[in-house]
């Protein structure tokens, strides 16, 4: 089980990832940091939404909770209990983060442009200060 402040720190680690790959104009990879670091910060609001004191991290842990094991945003989003602040204060932000799925790594490189990477990273930052 992954604690809350695991969760952020973790969190906090892929966003400097992304921002050190986007310094290095590798904008794929920080595009695709930025779905984690973003996925990790709604699992540590569920946590504290559901006054858990962890989120469940091996397939034992999720045996009656599958819904929570996702890589879906807008999912998590629903579990964390901050959707409807989020899409009413911060759809902007919402909308670049949201379309986000692991599969983008099988992306080809270049795929992703600078101006969307910093669009990506500049959302995740407001949105870790508002969930």
């Amino acid at each position: 089980m992954l604690t809350r402040r695991e969760l952020k720190k973790i969190a906090r680690a892929r966003l400097k990832d992304a921002q050190i790959l986007f310094q290095n104009r590798r904008y794929d990879g920080a595009a695709y940091l930025c779905g984690y670091a973003i996925e990790l910060w709604l699992k540590a609001r569920i946590c504290r939404t559901l006054g858990w004191q962890g989120f469940p991290s091996t397939n034992r842990e999720f045996q009656s909770l599958s819904s929570f094991k996702t890589h879906d945003l807008d999912i998590l989003l629903k579990l964390s209990g901050v959707e409807k602040k989020i899409k009413t204060r911060f759809l902007a932000e919402w909308s670049v983060i949201s379309a986000w799925r692991p599969e983008v790594r099988y992306q080809p490189i270049g795929t992703i442009r600078k101006e969307d990477a910093k669009m990506m990273i500049e959302s995740v930052i407001e949105l870790m200060r508002n969930i």
